[in-house]
């Protein structure tokens, strides 16, 4: 990209060799303070008050509080606070955050502490913040469990940043259209951010209808993916493949379904964490200063629910006890208990095994949330989609009925798996190793509890997350779910899932009262890959029909 005289050049932060870093903020502290010092003399000289900070002076001020609260290295932590203290001293106002820590459901005290992590923890930290020029709030949260999150990244940057099918500015802009299906202007801002600096053009950015026409096109595979993945045939996938000059490769089409079904998921898990925005994006910092009583309207303003969540406990919810919470646990482990015992002593036939998925497939169209609501996309990031009207669902209301999709039939290991890594080498096993991490992730415990085998109850989210999608496992007996799954913790599943720009923190704090917020935030690991293989099953699917 073109540089202009002046500009603030944040690339060199991201060295992993002190030195060089050392020089970049050397670079960009004079940048900043000969920007600040212009403002500041010229606002003297015509015996004006300063003013606030201007010509991107203060996105500048943004981007430096950010690396003094969330850079892994504590030498730009330190500079970047010399830096704004430096230029506070000219009396030009410096931000300060909103909001506390990386997630709105999570108290910031019970989140890794970033300058107090373990070395395991600061080797991730570093490789994100050298990979992605920042340690954002999704690693902050799914550092809860490091196994994944080092699978999650590795993947991440191979999909975006290594050698593939499409063009850099290609990936980001798939990206920001993935996530604003779910209205996720977290993730859009972030790579509105990623797209401009890798040479996208500002223009597309203004609407999907001035990108160029091969990605305008895949804005109805998109939007099926999202939210009826189902309905996917060979003929969205012919289309696509054969529209002349504006036609897909296999190879690039597979790259987008891929980038396409990571960020719906990741969307699901930014809002089924409550994830607060980037302190240097909109929403996350503020340069009014704290009231009296420390509350701004402007605090409040932050892309995502209104001010009873995020300030008030949750209205109208009944305070739970302890013992209460506690016996939740234990009658949780009673069943499983009493589960694994039927197992060994008889198994369903089949023909109640079918029974049962439909069952619970037909149960799973009326588990709703009484806070259900139509929510209305913002204007800045409904615009890079068509058809905001098109949401999720449930495929078998109003008498439609869609065929089950039996695992046996098609599956990711057998079938998915080597398509992906024949037209997208090495994708397959990465996404193959991020699915069985999340599957199988464990610590053996419960809460309070420990040396607690969970395979039983990892197994029941996952299935019924698929069986909302209509995908079904013939050896596994769907009659487990409601055993295991009660209402609360399905209304959050399935907002999660299916319609994730509504959840609130009301469901998130509804399910699982007494268990830690590492095992809430393990649920969304699971929620996000099983999420993600659904709809990779359905888009694989299609694909291979249209190639036989």
């Amino acid at each position: 990209m073109e540089e202009r005289e002046g500009e603030v050049r944040w690339d060199g932060l991201c060295s992993r060799d002190a030195a060089a870093r050392d020089a970049a903020l050397d670079t960009i502290g004079q940048t900043v303070l000969r920007r600040a010092e212009s403002i500041a003399f010229g606002a003297a000289a015509d015996g004006l008050p300063v003013p606030a900070a201007r010509d991107g002076l203060g996105e500048a001020l943004a981007r430096l509080l950010m690396l003094s609260k969330r850079c892994p290295f504590p030498d730009v932590r330190e500079k970047s606070e010399a830096i704004l203290s430096g230029v506070q001293e000219l009396g030009i106002r410096i931000p300060r955050p909103l909001g506390h820590g990386p997630s709105r459901f999570i108290p910031e005290k019970e989140t890794i502490q970033v300058g107090k992590e373990d070395a395991t923890m600061h080797t991730l930290f570093a490789e994100s913040f050298a990979t992605l020029g920042r340690l954002d709030n999704v690693t902050l949260v799914m550092v809860f469990h490091p196994q994944y999150l080092e699978s999650f990244l590795k993947t991440q940057h191979y999909l975006l940043q290594m050698d593939g099918p499409l063009p850099l500015h290609y990936r980001h802009y798939i990206g920001i259209m993935a996530a604003a299906r779910h209205q996720c202007s977290y993730l859009v801002n972030l790579h509105v951010n990623d797209f401009l600096h890798v040479g996208g053009d500002p223009k597309w950015l203004n609407g999907l209808e001035n990108a160029p026409q091969k990605l305008q096109n895949l804005g109805e595979l998109n939007k099926m993916l999202a939210h009826r993945p189902w309905l996917i045939t060979k003929e969205h996938i012919e289309q696509l493949l054969k529209t002349e000059e504006n036609s897909w490769s296999l190879a690039e089409l597979i790259h987008a379904v891929v980038l396409l079904t990571h960020y719906h998921s990741l969307a699901s898990f930014t809002f089924g964490c409550g994830i607060s925005p980037e302190i240097d994006c909109e929403g996350g910092h503020t340069f009014r200063p704290p009231s009296v009583s420390n509350y701004c309207i402007c605090d409040i303003t932050n892309g995502y629910h209104g001010v009873d969540e995020i300030h008030a406990s949750p209205a109208g919810s009944t305070p739970v006890s302890s013992t209460e919470s506690v016996c939740e646990v234990e009658a949780l482990m009673e069943k499983m208990k009493q589960l694994q015992e039927c197992r060994d002593e008889e198994e369903a036939s089949q023909e109640e095994m079918a029974t049962r998925f439909e069952r619970e497939k037909r149960e799973s169209m009326f588990v709703c949330s009484s806070e259900d609501e139509e929510s209305a996309a913002t204007r800045d990031v409904s615009r890079h989609f068509e058809d905001t009207s098109y949401g999720y669902k449930d495929f078998s209301r109003h008498g439609m009925h869609v065929p089950t999709f039996r695992v046996q039939d098609y599956s990711w290991e057998d079938h998915g798996y080597s398509l992906v890594n024949r037209l997208y080498p090495d994708v397959g096993q990465l996404l193959d190793e991020k699915f069985h991490i999340a599957y199988n992730l464990t610590y053996n415990t419960m809460a309070m509890h420990k040396d607690v085998d969970t395979s039983m109850l990892r197994r029941a989210i996952w299935n019924y997350i698929h069986c909302m999608f209509g995908i079904r496992y013939d050896d596994y007996d769907y009659g487990e779910i409601n055993q295991l799954l009660d209402r609360s913790f399905k209304v959050y599943i399935k907002t999660v899932v299916c319609t994730p720009e509504k959840t609130t923190k009301r469901m998130y704090d509804s399910f699982w009262r007494q268990f830690e917020h590492s095992e809430k935030v393990h649920v969304n690991l699971l929620l996000v890959e099983a999420r993600m293989q659904a709809e990779l099953l359905y888009a694989l699917r299609a694909i291979t029909r249209y190639m036989t």
